[in-house]
């Protein structure tokens, strides 16, 4: 078997050329030999008389037959991916192979040639030619799994998904597809490419005796609710669960259908985005000059993207960061070429808090609707840098805010967040404060449209924990998180982008709109389940075992258990089942501009102390350091039924959970 094997090495090394001279000849040497086998099985003689008498076949057969493959591409095809199209080119070739035979023997007159003898040679033909070329393949994957090593793995989905993914990973070499596992009773039982469709009970068989560690899914048509059902039947198992791109990301060409990627967690949560209403997304944007703060963070470059597809006039990326911004100028040009989009793109270095940078830009490109994405959004860093957090989340806010209205920018969309309800830190008082200026702003004057969208964590963000979980989990661990009982609302960057756009195309002047975010999460079992589909046990503590440690290492600076999204119970429902509009009260227009003054100076002098006086008392709800635990209880899910709040609970979020319930879905 070794001897074998370095035969195989030998032949794999060779040129090219020498390959296909070698198909060529092989070809040569099993066609007389099929046609010879027709022969003897249709008279049952080694040497029939009519043999003797069709000599002249043996040498025109090979002849034809190998230009006849030439011509069909037989050998450009590389034996070890050897596919349906190899095959196909084999049966034309052999089938047209054959009916030369026939025809020949017919014109030739050739005495006791019979019709069964072409279809004799059709069918070894095929045999010997196809077979000594899967024999080849199958030869060549088994030496390579022997050398490699390869990784033996299931396919969840026998679709066409399934199939392409078995055929470029059995071709890889890296991996070895055991079986594909398939919900539709339809094709369970069958085999594809020699690769069995088994049931959904047959997994811990396939875990049990035949060593799979590894389940990809080959679902990207499936819903969030369903490929949600599948990832928690398989968490139990010891199984590192991969998928192939979404259908859309195929589609759009940003992903090849054989990319592996590890699991999304937005599947965990299971939420299925609203199909979004194409007029709220239009209004604002399209044939409009369209503005991006902070266009290169999470939020910002996602807003970048949806809105180049609205087809405004123009799109305005406006980033004080160099890198970032010139990350998204280069995706953003990329996508405009292949739309073949019109759609001018200006990228701006510039920070928001820079009010004659901000007035400029604004006048120069005759901005007609701003994005205010532009935030510092680390609860711990800006805890620790209370001055810079808010020249750049409040004041910056103002200088926006006051130049859109002199520049007559027709909307203003702030992206805030739930952390500014009732904040325990200086981010969420920062962004807090920005909102009052919105609202502020929007009632002294008419000409610029101001509203807020406030939601909670996107998954994938900079500083979500979800990056930050998947490399602890392919580090070993441990996987850290700060308190157990912490909760979260989740959602997708995308579809806050799209919902941020909506939202601000109701907007009257002045209106708080809060997303629906689902269900809320607890962090560690988010921590658990993606250790679980990883492949791990969990480990609750850091002692000796097998399986990845949690570990609990307490609220950071500023950081709270539970997050809300309402500070009053004026909330009502809109015509978007996913966006609820508040109309929430503002400190008065002289206390506000008093207390912006006292930030400003304090600024220039940096004096934090005052700073951080001023915001305490303008801010109200402000509790910096307030012990989450003894004062607060979580809010309701969002979006369902529930039991009675608790009597500690927030009465803002029990009337967000009221009309939630009550909007159509």
């Amino acid at each position: 078997m070794a001897v074998l094997d370095r035969s195989l090495e030998n032949l794999l090394r060779l040129p090219r050329g020498k390959k296909q001279g070698l198909m060529v000849l092989a070809d040569i040497v099993m066609l007389p030999l099929a046609l010879w086998l027709a022969f003897v099985i249709r008279t049952g003689q080694p040497l029939p008389p009519m043999m003797v008498e069709a000599w002249w076949l043996f040498a025109l057969v090979p002849t034809v037959g190998a230009l006849v493959f030439a011509r069909l591409g037989l050998y450009r095809t590389v034996v070890r991916f050897m596919g349906a199209r190899a095959v196909r080119a084999v049966i034309v070739g052999v089938s047209a192979l054959a009916l030369m035979i026939w025809a020949s023997a017919e014109l030739t007159q050739t005495p006791g040639f019979f019709g069964a003898v072409a279809v004799n040679f059709a069918l070894l033909a095929f045999a010997l030619v196809a077979a000594g070329r899967f024999v080849v393949r199958s030869w060549y994957q088994a030496v390579s799994d022997a050398r490699t090593g390869s990784e033996r793995v299931v396919i969840f989905g026998a679709g066409e998904a399934g199939v392409q993914l078995a055929s470029g990973l059995q071709s890889s070499g890296r991996f070895r597809v055991m079986a594909f596992i398939d919900e539709d009773p339809a094709v369970q039982g069958r085999s594809i490419d020699d690769i069995p469709v088994c049931g959904r009970e047959a997994l811990g068989t396939l875990v049990e005796q035949c060593g799979v560690r590894r389940v990809l899914l080959a679902v990207p048509s499936a819903s969030r609710a369903d490929r949600r059902r599948i990832l928690e039947w398989l968490e139990p198992y010891p199984l590192h669960v991969q998928s192939v791109p979404s259908l859309e990301a195929v589609v759009s060409g940003r992903a090849p259908l054989d990319q592996l990627e590890d699991l999304d967690v937005a599947d965990l949560l299971g939420r299925d985005p609203v199909p979004p209403n194409e007029a709220l997304l239009a209004r604002s944007i399209r044939g409009r000059v369209v503005m991006v703060t902070g266009a290169g963070g999470s939020i910002g470059s996602e807003l970048c993207r949806r809105i180049l597809s609205l087809e405004p006039a123009a799109l305005v990326l406006f980033e004080r960061n160099e890198f970032a911004l010139y990350r998204i100028e280069q995706e953003i040009t990329q996508r405009r070429s292949s739309m073949q989009s019109g759609v001018e793109v200006h990228a701006v270095l510039g920070s928001v808090a820079n009010q004659a940078r901000v007035e400029e830009v604004l006048h120069q490109y005759g901005v007609q609707t701003l994005y205010h994405a532009a935030a510092y959004k680390h609860v711990p860093l800006v805890e620790g840098n209370l001055l810079e957090g808010l020249r750049n989340n409040s004041l910056g806010t103002a200088v926006v805010a006051d130049a859109a209205i002199a520049a007559g920018v027709e909307r203003f969309i702030l992206v805030s967040t739930d952390k500014a309800v009732r904040p325990t830190n200086v981010m969420g008082a920062s962004k807090r404060l920005a909102e009052m200026v919105l609202q502020d702003r929007a009632r002294r004057q008419n000409t610029t449209v101001f509203s807020m969208v406030r939601f909670g964590n996107v998954l994938g963000s900079s500083g979500s924990v979800v990056p930050l979980f998947h490399r602890q989990i392919r580090e070993g661990g441990p996987v850290t998180v700060t308190h157990p009982e912490i909760t979260r609302y989740f959602m997708s960057i995308p579809e806050a982008a799209e919902l941020v756009i909506q939202a601000g195309a109701m907007a009257q002047g002045g209106e708080v709109y809060v997303l629906d975010m689902g269900e809320p999460v607890r962090i560690i079992d988010l921590a658990r389940r993606m250790i679980r589909l990883h492949g791990h046990q969990v480990r609750e503590d850091e002692a000796e075992g097998e399986g990845i440690a949690i570990t609990c290492t307490g609220l950071r600076p500023g950081e709270k258990l539970y997050e809300e999204l309402l500070i009053g119970d004026n909330v009502e429902e809109t015509p978007h089942s996913k966006i609820m509009r508040a109309r929430e009260t503002c400190a008065e227009p002289a206390v506000l501009a008093r207390a912006l003054r006292t930030l400003e100076k304090a600024d220039r002098e940096r004096n934090a102390n005052v700073a951080f006086e001023v915001l305490r008392e303008i801010v109200d709800g402000y509790e910096p350091g307030r012990d989450e635990e003894a004062t607060h209880s979580a809010p309701a899910p969002v979006g369902r039924p529930r039991p009675a709040p608790a009597p500690t609970a927030r009465p803002a979020a029990v009337a967000y959970a009221r009309i939630a319930d009550s909007v159509p879905r």
